[in-house]
């Protein structure tokens, strides 16, 4: 992350200027738009404007001859995430990575996600997005295998956007890591 000094004398990181962008992509290329995307950023020497690139997953529960097991899916099929500052040569970059359509919006003009958007979506390490919630805190888990069950906060990890919650299943307390935009206060 380059860091700078505005005209205050004070510091700041680029990336706080980014916004997070949706990319339209063909089906089933989203995590080869991302690994392309990724090469042309480093190939161009866009590190600094060009920050994060997700696809979103999300985990479910499969039954499958009697035994469940936990798999993901992509949250939203032919569409990825892009943390990026807004110019020419950041929006050339993206719409000519092979397998993207265009950038969600009106016409051909991008729209950012807004702060409540990026949040629900988990694809933030933001802490003060997540600041609400405290150690010891009772939740309710609102989506994924654990819809509706409710447990109390083990630990954060800002990093990866997750929590550990503990929760009561046949009896025993069991540890889950689940994303932040899993949870609510109870």
């Amino acid at each position: 992350m380059k860091e700078d000094v505005k005209e205050t004398g004070e510091a700041y990181h680029r990336e706080d200027e980014a916004k997070w962008y949706v990319i339209h992509t063909y089906s089933g290329h989203e995590n080869k738009v991302k690994v392309n995307m990724e090469a042309m950023v480093q190939n161009r020497n866009m590190q600094d404007y060009i920050f994060d690139i997700q696809v979103p997953l999300e985990e479910y529960v499969e039954d499958k001859d009697g035994k469940r097991k936990i798999k993901e899916r992509k949250m939203f099929p032919s569409y990825v995430l892009v943390k990026m500052i807004m110019n020419d040569e950041s929006w050339y970059l993206v719409r000519n990575t092979q397998g993207v359509t265009g950038f969600v919006g009106p016409g051909s003009k991008p729209v950012p996600l807004l702060d409540e958007e990026v949040r629900l979506l988990g694809v933030t390490d933001d802490k003060e997005l997540f600041g609400s919630f405290e150690l010891g805190e009772e939740v309710r888990v609102i989506n994924g295998p654990f819809n509706d069950f409710v447990g109390k906060i083990d630990s954060f990890n800002y990093d990866k956007g997750k929590v550990k919650v503990s929760i009561s299943m046949f009896g025993r307390d069991t540890l889950v890591e689940l994303d932040f935009n899993q949870i609510i206060k109870k």
